[in-house]
């Protein structure tokens, strides 16, 4: 079966494929077929140092038309494409690069330092390290090298064809460490269905708005390309160069969590009417639910049948849909099933939930072919998170009498902050570090802006002292800028059940009080 990459790359080979249009006025425009000769070139530099199908190889970086060919060349070698959140700290990546077991690195030279070990090698399994946009004494000047490789498409066995596709995205668990959840594509019929749904067509306009780390933005980048759609990157984001690149493009299809829409919309009125906006066909709402507001904002703004909302997950792909004609009709609901999706609700008995009203919720499982396959050497998570065929992330949700979804709450004490997951376990344990704190508890509260924030409540030892400032500064050595507190409160002894366990509920409640939901 031939490559698709390599398909569009013949049959629309001057189409553009990947345009990143930068504020300092740097364009960079590769069509299918340049996309094709990077991602090959790429892929021969990645079999050049023992890549092949199988091996783990790490990504970095913010998005760019490399991190395009990344995405592409790994598939082709049927290699395992890890991204790598260029925002954490060295220990943090260090640990999912040594987790992850890769042996190849593809960085941004911005980023390089991630892959460097103290003892002057690299992290963990790493045996090359490959730099892009620059040089870096860390890492092998990659442009030179991937420069020189064959632009034509590697040799693809049998096993790298029936290996393509497999990615495996880190996100954060209870544990306090991320657990890399691996995905290989066994069926397409359902994400065909799904983009059908979309109305995606293959002149769409995608442009990124939010990292293609993350398993939305990367997975509908991916899609788009599939697609044979032109794909606009956007390095960081800023919201009126991204209301630029929608005008200057006519964009009119992405996925974005909450928060850069809200910046979006936020902006003052004078600047919104700089650009057009009529264009936009196809808002996926996802990552973190949007507020009745927020979609409020976002139609005043935009055209009011092109927002469509989707829950899912990295583990679980896309599970639900919330069409344009139920946003303001359904406050509060993720929609019905997804095409393919099949969705259970568990009560506390391992029961299933048949009834319908918020006094019926169940913890959500789904049975579908977006699935993902493992927890990379975690079989025991793997099993906890499973029913069967079906498998849940926590989500605790209710139906309607009409069909429609409505997440509730969550099992675990996942926060979701501006798109990101932030797991308490991690932020707890870094916290536990400093001397002065005895007993520490983190959890979400509401925020207008992120959906969720990180809040610390924390028992101080004996004759010791610290204010919020300083616990912030703290954890800002440790974790990454996002994970870290936005808020502390202190007390003189944090709630447990008698056996220990910490009764997060009773801490959160005060601040949920007024909300509708438990989730942000």
């Amino acid at each position: 079966m031939p490559d698709i990459l390599s398909a569009y790359a013949a049959s629309q080979p001057d189409k553009p494929a990947v345009i990143e249009d930068r504020p300092d006025g740097t364009v960079t425009r590769w069509s299918y077929a340049q996309l094709e000769a990077e991602s090959n070139r790429l892929a021969n530099a990645f079999a050049a140092v023992g890549a092949g199908p199988g091996t783990k190889i790490v990504w970095c970086g913010p998005n760019s038309p490399q991190v395009v060919a990344a995405m592409n060349a790994t598939r082709k070698i049927g290699a395992v494409a890890v991204p790598l959140n260029y925002r954490l700290t060295p220990e943090e990546a260090g640990y999912i690069i040594g987790h992850s077991e890769a042996t190849i690195g593809y960085v941004d030279a911005e980023y390089a330092h991630l892959f460097a070990a103290p003892d002057g090698g690299l992290v963990g399994s790493v045996r090359h390290a490959l730099a892009y946009c620059g040089v870096h004494p860390a890492a092998t000047h990659g442009d030179d090298f991937v420069a020189a490789a064959d632009p034509a498409p590697p040799e693809v066995t049998a096993e790298a064809e029936a290996a393509g596709g497999a990615s495996m995205i880190y996100t954060s668990g209870t544990t306090g460490k991320p657990k890399g959840a691996v995905r290989r594509i066994r069926d397409e019929t359902s994400i065909l269905a799904l983009l059908i749904l979309l109305g995606y067509q293959p002149d769409d306009i995608y442009i990124t708005t939010g990292p293609l780390y993350h398993s939305g933005p990367g997975s509908f980048t991916a899609a788009a390309l599939a697609l044979g759609q032109t794909v606009v990157v956007q390095r960081k984001f800023d919201p009126e160069d991204w209301l630029r690149l929608v005008h200057r493009y006519r964009v009119n299809s992405t996925f974005s969590a909450p928060t850069p829409i809200r910046m979006v919309c936020a902006l003052p009125a004078e600047i919104k009417a700089r650009y057009d906006r009529s264009g936009m066909k196809r808002m996926l709402a996802n990552a973190a639910p949007w507020s009745f507001a927020l979609k409020q904002m976002y139609l005043a703004d935009f055209p009011e049948d092109s927002l469509w909302e989707i829950y899912g997950s990295t583990e679980l792909g896309v599970d639900c849909v919330l069409e344009p004609k139920d946003q303001l009709r359904k406050p509060g609901s993720c929609g019905k099933p997804a095409p393919g999706v099949e969705i259970r609700l568990i009560d506390a008995d391992g029961a299933e939930v048949t009834g319908t009203g918020p006094e019926h919720a169940g913890e959500l499982f789904v049975r579908s072919a977006m699935v993902f396959d493992e927890y990379y050497k975690q079989p025991d998570s793997y099993e906890a998170a499973r029913l069967g065929d079906f498998h849940s992330v926590g989500d605790v949700a209710y139906r309607d009498e009409e069909g429609y979804y409505y997440i509730c709450d969550r099992k675990s004490d996942m926060i979701i902050s501006a798109g990101m997951n932030i797991y308490p376990a991690e932020i707890e344990a870094a916290l536990e570090q400093h001397p002065a704190i005895f007993d520490v508890a983190v959890f979400g509260i509401p925020s207008d802006d992120w959906g969720e924030m990180v809040h610390a409540t924390i028992v101080l030892a004996p004759g010791t002292s610290l204010s919020e400032s300083e616990v912030i500064a703290f954890a800002r050595e440790h974790l990454a800028s996002y994970k870290c507190p936005r808020s502390v409160a202190f007390t003189d002894e944090l709630p447990r059940t008698g056996s220990g366990k910490l009764l997060k509920r009773e801490l959160r409640a005060p601040y949920w009080a007024e909300r509708a939901t438990r989730v942000g």
